[in-house]
């Protein structure tokens, strides 16, 4: 009983294991094109459910407010679009003299340079009793803004010029993140007393989607044939990727919970979350050389 009582609070670490040991399996089933159609079911209805259940689930009053909470909007993206990138970039000035593949290097930079995640952000700070209206503004927002800083910081730290379709993602951000949560506001008007009745489980509903996301993108990664890294760099990588993602996440700790930081507990999460996590929601075409005179 007690092992089932563990599994069963313990569900979403357990499906993350099942949903890659499954994508390991049996990749075919969640690449692009196949029968689980991700670049539809996971690109468009995965994300709008996400927004469309915090839509319904967050008081008017708490989206509102957390709009003009302008102090831990800039701290979030200074942090991700400015002092991640940078350093990141000074860091792999280092690597540069090991024998670490070079191409893993340039797309730990790559990374670096993305926005805010989607969805994963504001999961993971509703989850753990965050400022989900933060979380949600600050994911939208920063995706937005990265249409036009994440090209021009790549040209900045790898001398590449990219280009961004602007207008599809731009209209895939607003149908997938703003609408939704809109529409999910409006619904509420209408059930607000049934939904604080009945108390829906809205957290284990995002958690489960994002369980479909992970699984997906697994399935793209196990399917690729084309990996060629030597096992010291790709060891390496991965323990660098630890090691920055954690070292982050502390420090945004530490400077939003100082004495006169001006943060509650529930912002500290949400900045830790969408602070330190990256999105590859940008479709960037490229690298192109530039040619610098």
């Amino acid at each position: 009983m007690r092992l089932l009582e563990r599994m069963r609070k313990e569900w979403f670490m357990i499906g993350i294991v099942l949903a890659i040991a499954g994508a390991k399996l049996e990749p075919s089933i969640g690449v692009n094109g196949g029968p689980l159609k991700p670049e539809i079911t996971v690109s468009y209805i995965a994300v709008a459910t996400i927004f469309f259940n915090s839509g319904l689930s967050l008081k008017t009053e708490e989206l509102t407010s957390a709009l003009v909470h302008i102090k831990l909007h800039l701290f979030i993206q200074i942090f991700t679009l400015a002092f991640f990138p940078a350093t990141i970039w000074l860091f792999l000035q280092l690597l540069s003299i090991t024998p670490i593949n070079e191409w893993l290097l340039k797309g730990l930079q790559t990374v670096g340079c993305m926005p805010p995640p989607v969805s994963s952000a504001v999961i993971l700070t509703k989850a753990v009793g965050g400022n989900e209206a933060a979380a949600i503004f600050n994911s939208a927002f920063g995706s937005f803004l990265g249409i036009v800083i994440t090209p021009l910081l790549l040209l900045l730290f790898l001398g590449s010029s990219s280009s961004v379709p602007f207008t599809s993602i731009f209209s895939q951000l607003f149908m997938t993140v703003v609408v939704p949560l809109i529409i999910g506001q409006i619904v509420r008007r209408y059930i607000k007393d049934w939904l604080e009745r009945k108390k829906p489980p809205f957290g284990a509903v995002s958690s489960s989607v994002l369980l479909m996301i992970i699984y997906t993108t697994f399935c793209d990664t196990f399917s690729n044939p084309n990996i060629d890294l030597d096992t010291f760099s790709l060891i390496l990588i991965l323990f660098m990727i630890f090691s920055i993602q954690l070292s982050f996440m502390l420090l945004t700790f530490l400077f939003s919970t100082r004495n006169n930081s001006g943060f509650t507990p529930a912002d500290t999460v949400a900045i830790i979350f969408c602070s330190t996590h990256k999105s590859l929601t940008l479709e960037v075409h490229g690298p192109k050389e530039s040619q610098v005179m």
